[in-house]
């Protein structure tokens, strides 16, 4: 029986998932493991490609697709007693597993561990130096993790792992049920993999931004009445802060038109640019490089726009009785 299980999920991710599937075969010190492939009815071939390079594969063709079932489908039918959640867009650290497996075996109380994960391509464009930062999480025992990292298979089993109702935010909705438990996560300050985000054009980043916002309104709402509530502060402040700044943008416009002078305009802008400049002061610690750490400011402040609007849209479809689809954003 293997020691490791790991998990990969994906969806026409093409050469991506060969690179990803390469780099567990790649990893140094191995466990026995077994690599298991799991696919959203892709059309470019890519369960072909994981069976050619050794992977058991799973396809899913659900009406509603989420990353969630993928994950719960994979563990499912994994065999071993430790699991490595992969998207198939990223690339494992060689020596993530070994460092992991290390923490997970000498802490019985630890469920979780993931460490960093950086983006392949900072430099391709704007939204992905940006949100290469947002990859970076402090180190120690925190509130969850993301979707690539090591889990224990028994814990999973004990809270029937991933909720496949939610199109987003399955990580931190099921490490709540986790920690509801006694378990613990750790983020370990070890480099977890590569992640390519593919993010190029201005409409993919809205698009994440806004499920993003639905999650935070869903899940808060889960978990609002429970001992362990999640992102509800966080999703107020934020629907107020999305509020303000669309306030500020619209009153600084509308007197400027009024009054025939750009100074409201100017005013307003200036605002905008110190939260920014706040924001960034704030991340420091994150980056060296001052001109990323600007954007990231500017991208902290302005992401509360279109997240208000993915929450907006969860209360509204939420009244309507109906289900929001997959927000895919590449």
């Amino acid at each position: 029986m293997p020691e490791l299980s790991v998990v990969i999920i994906g969806r026409n991710e093409g050469e991506r998932l060969i690179r990803c599937i390469h780099s567990v075969q790649h990893m140094h010190s191995p466990p026995e493991m077994e690599i298991i492939y799991v696919d959203s009815n892709s059309t470019d071939g890519s369960p072909e490609h994981a069976k050619n390079l050794g992977a058991k594969v799973l396809t899913v063709k659900p009406e509603r697709p989420s990353a969630a079932l993928g994950r719960n489908a994979g563990w499912r039918i994994a065999t071993a007693s430790f699991v490595l959640f992969l998207d198939g867009d990223t690339m494992v650290d060689p020596d993530f597993v070994d460092k992991a497996l290390t923490q997970l075996k000498s802490m019985p109380q630890v469920a979780i561990v993931w460490g960093n994960l950086q983006e392949l391509h900072p430099e391709v464009s704007i939204y992905q130096r940006i949100l290469n930062l947002d990859w970076i999480y402090p180190t120690g025992f925190v509130e969850f993790s993301g979707g690539n990292a090591l889990m224990r298979r028994e814990v999973l089993l004990q809270v029937d792992g991933f909720n496949a109702d939610l199109i987003a935010g399955e990580e931190p909705e099921m490490c709540n049920r986790i920690r509801a438990l006694g378990h613990k996560i750790l983020h370990i300050n070890e480099p977890m993999g590569l992640h390519d985000l593919g993010m190029t054009q201005w409409s993919q980043y809205w698009k994440r931004a806004t499920r993003t916002g639905f999650a935070y309104a869903e899940i808060s709402e889960r978990f609002k009445h429970s001992q362990l509530p999640l992102w509800r502060r966080e999703m107020l402040k934020n629907f107020l802060q999305g509020g303000i700044l669309v306030g500020l943008f619209i009153l600084g416009l509308l007197f400027s038109i009024i009054h025939m002078n750009i100074l409201p305009f100017v005013f307003t802008l200036t605002i905008l640019t110190l939260l920014g400049i706040r924001s960034a002061w704030k991340a420091r610690w994150k980056s060296n490089e001052k001109w990323t750490l600007f954007l990231y400011g500017l991208h902290s402040q302005f992401q509360h726009i279109p997240m208000t609007i993915g929450q907006i849209s969860y209360y509204y479809k939420r009244w309507r009785g109906k289900k929001q689809g997959l927000i895919e954003y590449k």
